[in-house]
C-alpha cells in the first residue's frame, strides 16, 4: 500500500513551525537591542552634567538614569509605594506629585521609610536621577527629602530583558510542534499498514 502523507495536515504544520522559528528570531534581535538601549543608559549614568526634567516621551529618552532638578512650586498629592532603601532594606518609597515652578508637572520619589505613611513635604528644589516609572519618568531625589533615608540608586539593568527566554521558549514550541506532528503522522501511516 502507497504511504501518503497529509498535504494540507502537513503545510499547516510547516506553516506553524516557521512562524514559531520567525518568532524565536525576532526575540533574540529584541534582546540584542534591549542589550544595547541598557548599555547606552549604563553611559548616560556616568554622565554628570544635569540635563532638564523632561516634559515629553522624547525628553524622557534621552533624560533616564541622568542628574535633574526641579522646583517643587505645589505639592498635588503625596502617597508611598514599596520601594527599596540604598543599603538594600524593604520599606516604603515616599511619592510626591510636583507643578513645577517652570510649567508641568513631575513625580518625585523623596526618599525611604520603613513603615507606611506618609511624612508632610512642602515642595521646593529637588536634585536627583531620572528614572523609569511606568510608563513615564520620576525623578529619584538625591539627596531625600522630608527627613527620609535614601532610596536605592536607579540601575539600568533592572530593566527587563527576558527576550532570550521568550526565543527560547518559541523554538522549544517549533521543535514540539514537529515532534507532536512527527508521532501523529506515524501513528496515522502505521495503521495505514495495518488496513486501518
Amino acid at each position: 500500500m502507497m504511504r501518503r502523507i497529509p498535504l494540507f495536515a502537513t503545510l499547516v504544520v510547516a506553516v506553524a513551525v516557521a512562524v514559531m522559528i520567525a518568532l524565536g528570531i525576532w526575540q533574540y534581535s529584541r534582546a540584542q537591542e534591549k542589550t544595547a538601549v541598557i548599555a547606552y543608559y549604563e553611559q548616560a549614568q556616568g554622565n554628570s552634567a544635569p540635563v532638564p526634567f523632561p516634559q515629553s516621551e522624547t525628553e524622557s529618552e534621552a533624560a533616564l538614569y541622568r542628574q535633574s532638578r526641579v522646583d517643587c512650586a505645589e505639592v498635588l498629592e503625596q502617597g508611598a509605594i514599596g520601594a527599596t532603601a540604598r543599603d538594600g532594606r524593604k520599606g516604603w518609597g515616599q511619592v510626591a506629585q510636583c507643578r513645577l515652578r517652570s510649567g508641568g508637572e513631575a513625580e518625585i520619589m523623596l526618599g525611604w521609610v520603613l513603615q507606611p505613611g506618609v511624612r508632610p513635604w512642602d515642595g521646593g528644589v529637588v536634585t536627583g536621577t531620572v528614572a523609569p516609572a511606568g510608563m513615564g519618568v520620576r525623578l529619584i531625589a538625591d539627596p531625600p527629602q522630608a527627613g527620609l533615608a535614601p532610596l536605592a540608586r536607579p540601575d539600568p539593568h533592572n530593566l527587563p530583558n527576558n527576550h532570550i527566554s521568550y526565543m527560547v521558549q518559541w523554538f522549544f514550541f517549533a521543535v514540539t510542534a514537529l515532534v507532536i506532528y512527527g508521532l501523529a503522522l506515524r501513528a496515522r501511516l502505521a495503521r495505514k499498514d495495518d488496513g486501518g
